[in-house]
């Protein structure tokens, strides 16, 4: 495999759900939340963790759909980035939420260890970011949200 893409590949696998130095990551700071947790709010217009882990999986798949050229639509819910998410009772879908993260972190893992090297570099569509941005940008951005999910549960214990 192409040391780059190898590198993007154990980038977006430290931010997502294995061992990093920096502490917890996306799927480790998801462990163990309870329902409680999941749809508590900081304050009014506020997201809830329920809602970061179904942004998370949003953008995993809309850096995917960028990767490989896909059109948008095949999303399971409806919108873009932010998506309400129903508090604890009959609809409440935690579990489902967090397999869709899991499946969508999959779908990118296997896109990334497809893209030819000379690829890496290049923008698809009418992006104006290299693939390689793209790449290293999802890390980042799960890293940024297992932090948040941290601080949410810290918040909720105080």
């Amino acid at each position: 495999m192409n040391p780059e893409v190898a590198l993007l590949l154990r980038m977006i696998d430290e931010a997502y759900e294995k061992k990093a130095w920096h502490g917890p990551n996306l799927r480790g700071s998801l462990r163990g939340v309870t329902a409680r947790e999941a749809v508590w709010r900081p304050g009014k217009g506020r997201h809830n963790i329920q809602e970061i882990v179904v942004h998370a999986a949003y953008w995993k798949y809309a850096v995917r759909r960028r990767l490989l050229g896909e059109k948008r639509g095949s999303f399971p819910y409806k919108g873009s980035n932010w998506f309400v998410r129903p508090g604890p009772g009959k609809s409440f879908h935690l579990t489902e939420d967090l397999r869709l993260l899991a499946e969508e972190h999959r779908l990118l893992r296997g896109a990334i260890a497809t893209i030819p090297p000379s690829a890496l570099h290049a923008t698809t569509g009418r992006g104006t970011v290299s693939n390689l941005t793209l790449i290293y940008g999802i890390a980042s951005h799960d890293i940024y949200h297992a932090a948040q999910i941290q601080l949410l549960k810290r918040l909720l214990s105080s």
